[in-house]
């Protein structure tokens, strides 16, 4: 064991929130746990073999999978070619228009340039960022990655790329990219000769080869070279000593004494039930601010979502472009847009447009509202079924900036003066807001809490209204599938994972 006594960082953001920890001498690391990140039941990992996966017993979320493929000469080939596809499609152009003998081209940059030029500075950047500058920052990272994990023991930079990657992989949106690419086109082949670049078809490979990376890689396996240090320093700035133990040795602890790092997953055990409000300190493995739940989880959803509701309203009411041609022509809002599809036959295309563009964020803004209220009232209805619901609304978000990247392709490709000419509108600018905002609220929302309000997850301590709390004191319900145990002192059993097949 080493004696390297890890200081926390300012940067990660690990500030109290006014709750005062309970003094502690020791910290527990416990081997062979997990937390669940959907509802916070911890449970002991078995063994996995190639091909198998190990999914939560309550809430049926996938927590760990044992790849057949190479831990990393895998994921480097499909890297390799993501780099390669990546620097092809920069030097390719993408679309070439032809209006009564003109031509204009366009590549990757054009598109962001132009609403740039335009005045919509916010739109240009986000395009400019989540189609360019994000997948070559994930792809530089899984490289640092995949490096680091062919050492025998990761360096100390790595788990920082690792939480960073984490972080950022969202970001790059290129299977999405793909989508307004194919909207585009498909309103463009009304009004000129659209011809299609070799960019459109390595964006496409780049979209399979950045997927299949993620895919094959094995983070749990890459943790595995990290070694938990000797010491720490917990958040008031204490220093630890950390004893290393295994589930089977020790037993199940008491529930509300474990938590679990965000990013390498590692399990410990404090003296005291740990405050939901307050930061622990940093991980031994990785140098992560550990909370036990996701700071301010419920106030900075309510935030984003009230401001997600506030630029809903015009980015509705409000065109997002505005097409001339010879002269005639007008704005476009979103609905009309998919009408418009609809009107030339394009049925399939309108419905997906009409639902990533309008029912998406809608739908999105009201469920996650409904799980913020229903958190605060502490309601035990259909736990099941809103976490499988926070999963879907985690997935589908990025899907609704559809329409932004194609009308920064049309105001690229559609510059021809009198004859032709697409201007970004400030619906756009309200409607890319919307999607950010309500990314954020999802990320902001930690799923895990709704179980704690339900009384399922052991003693509540903070972090949710008086009355919860108050009714959680008075009664500790049992779910269904929660590790039986008799007495908040004496050492539990940890529910166990049962291997499937992927």
């Amino acid at each position: 064991m080493r004696t390297f006594i890890k200081t926390l960082p300012a940067r990660l953001g690990c500030q109290s929130l006014g709750v005062a920890p309970a003094p502690v001498e020791h910290l527990r690391v416990i081997g062979g746990l997990a937390e669940c990140p959907g509802c916070g039941l911890y449970q002991h990992v078995p063994e996995l073999q190639p091909g198998q996966l190990a999914a939560c017993p309550r809430c049926g979320q996938h927590l760990l999978k044992r790849r057949r493929t190479a831990p990393v000469a895998a994921p480097l080939a499909f890297c390799i070619s993501s780099a390669a596809f990546y620097l092809a499609a920069l030097a390719s152009s993408l679309m070439t228009l032809n209006v009564y003998g003109r031509e204009r081209t366009v590549d990757l940059l054009t598109g962001p340039m132009e609403l740039l030029h335009e005045g919509w500075g916010e739109a240009g950047l986000l395009v400019g960022a989540v189609t360019i500058m994000a997948p070559a920052v994930a792809i530089g990272l899984m490289f640092a990655i995949l490096y680091a994990g062919t050492r025998p023991t990761l360096p100390n930079w790595a788990p920082g790329i690792l939480i960073w990657y984490e972080k950022l992989r969202p970001w790059s949106m290129v299977e999405v990219y793909i989508l307004g690419i194919f909207v585009a086109y498909t309103k463009l082949t009304d009004m000129a000769h659209v011809d299609v670049g070799p960019a459109v078809y390595l964006i496409g490979g780049l979209m399979l080869t950045m997927a299949v990376t993620d895919s094959t890689l094995d983070t749990e396996r890459i943790w595995r070279h990290r070694k938990v240090d000797a010491l720490t320093r917990l958040d008031d700035g204490d220093v630890v000593e950390i004893e290393y133990v295994h589930v089977d040795d020790v037993g199940m602890p008491p529930v509300e004494r474990l938590v679990a790092c965000p990013s390498c997953g590692l399990v410990g055990e404090m003296e005291h039930p740990v405050s939901n409000l307050h930061c622990v300190g940093a991980c031994p493995r990785c140098g992560h601010s550990v909370w036990r739940r996701a700071p301010e989880s419920l106030t900075r959803t309510t935030a984003y979502l009230i401001a997600a509701v506030t630029f809903y309203i015009p980015a509705n009411l409000y065109p997002v472009m505005t097409f001339m041609r010879m002269g005639g022509g007008g704005g476009h809002t979103i609905i009309e847009g998919a009408l418009e599809l609809w009107s030339d036959g394009m049925i399939p295309l309108s419905l997906l447009v009409f639902f990533a563009s309008i029912t998406v964020p809608m739908l999105k803004i009201i469920s996650l509202a409904t799980m913020v209220v229903m958190t605060w009232r502490g309601s035990r209805r259909g736990l099941v079924r809103r976490t499988r619901l926070f999963r879907v609304v985690d997935m589908v978000g990025r899907w609704s900036m559809i329409d932004v990247f194609m009308i920064s392709i049309l105001v690229a490709v559609v510059r021809f003066n009198a004859m032709a000419t697409v201007t970004a509108n400030a619906g756009m600018v309200a409607f890319a807001a919307v999607v950010v905002l309500t990314l954020f609220a999802a990320w902001s929302f930690d799923p895990r809490i709704m179980w704690d309000a339900a009384g399922m997850n052991g003693e509540l301590v903070d972090g949710l209204s008086p009355a919860v709390l108050k009714r959680h004191d008075s009664d500790t319900p049992q779910g269904p599938s929660r590790p039986a145990h008799t007495s908040a002192a004496a050492p539990r059993p940890a529910a166990n994972m049962e291997p499937n097949q992927a």
